[in-house]
């Protein structure tokens, strides 16, 4: 999956509680400062978080005006993290994300190539719109969400750590979108729908964002933190129950795999990643609502976020007017039993 190991000793379980009774306290922090900025909105908040915390990224998907880019600043700002924002647009070139080598001449009349980083050098990165630029540019940042490093001209050059990509995308089908191909979609560790916002979340937002100061949030952690937390959450315990569970979900998405509402609706279902990004991300939001282990709660929770942009419908189900989440929602009931 392509998320960065720690080369820290594993904790023993004592260690491991106190360790995570500290990352409680600063995620409530976490929650709290961007709830200042960020009204409503809880589900969002929350698993773009999750995948945050889990070392991964997100694709936040919802129609313009949604504040989602207000909360990736947010994010960057609250973890103390150094950001960038890619506008995409059909003429971006990969050496617009990834950086280019420009020719230098010194005194003496000796040319040199030196390269200049992009923008994709930072710790959270965010793609605004990916689904707009053609096919050839969305594969260039492909590279450095899988392996952390990007190569121009030959040359490898590691990428900050931690490294991350909020991209957004518009759900609606416009002129002139390239959809993102199943390999990209499946780098995403959750696909974060943003919805509209509740009546009294809406009424928040008009009265705290047309007066003439506005809330804006503070840091909580730094990166070096950050890293602290990724990593603790790669050692909290996981019972055999909720691995089962996971195992179970995942498999059952699968055609061919025994399910028989899957097998009639799903043409191709989610591969080995999918069970990773539940593994993280259930430890993570075991952490995120104050708990210091995983329960099937999360799982079914989690199902529809890390399970939607990894399987597709056959065409008899699109015509019946079937959803990917009608089929999740199905599968994610049988977790809770």
């Amino acid at each position: 999956m392509g998320v960065m190991t720690s080369t820290e000793t594993p904790l023993d379980e004592k260690a491991i509680i106190a360790s995570a009774e500290k990352a409680l306290s600063d995620i409530a922090a976490i929650r709290a400062e961007v709830g200042k900025v960020i009204f409503g909105q809880e589900q969002v908040v929350e698993n773009t978080l999750l995948a945050v915390l889990s070392g991964g990224h997100a694709l936040l998907v919802g129609v313009p005006g949604l504040a989602k880019t207000k909360l990736v600043t947010t994010l960057g700002t609250v973890l103390g993290l150094d950001g960038n924002r890619i506008q995409f647009t059909p003429d971006l070139m990969p050496s617009d994300i990834l950086g280019t080598e420009v020719m230098d001449q010194d005194d003496n009349g000796r040319r040199s190539f030196r390269f200049v980083k992009g923008p994709v050098f930072a710790q959270l990165l965010m793609a605004d719109e990916i689904n707009r630029a053609s096919p050839r540019t969305q594969s260039a940042l492909l590279q450095s969400m899988q392996e952390y490093h990007v190569t121009v001209a030959g040359q490898r050059y590691d990428l900050p750590g931690p490294f991350h990509v909020l991209a957004t995308q518009n759900p609606l089908e416009q002129e002139g979108t390239y959809p993102l191909p199943e390999a990209q979609l499946d780098r995403f560790l959750l696909q974060v729908d943003v919805l509209y916002p509740e009546l009294d979340a809406e009424r928040q937002i008009l009265l705290g964002t047309t007066g003439i100061s506005e809330a804006t949030a503070s840091g909580v952690i730094d990166a070096a933190r950050l890293l602290e937390i990724q990593s603790l959450i790669r050692q909290m315990p996981v019972s055999d129950k909720v691995v089962d569970a996971i195992l179970s979900l995942v498999r059952s998405a699968r055609p061919g795999h025994g399910n028989t509402m899957t097998d009639r609706h799903v043409a191709w279902g989610p591969g080995p990643r999918a069970g990773q990004a539940l593994m993280l991300c259930a430890r993570a939001r075991a952490l995120y609502e104050g708990r210091l282990a995983p329960s099937l709660d999360d799982i079914a929770a989690l199902a529809e976020p890390v399970l939607q942009h990894r399987m597709a419908l056959t065409f008899s189900a699109r015509a019946e007017g079937m959803t990917v989440r009608d089929v999740i929602s199905g599968l994610a009931k049988q977790v809770r039993g």
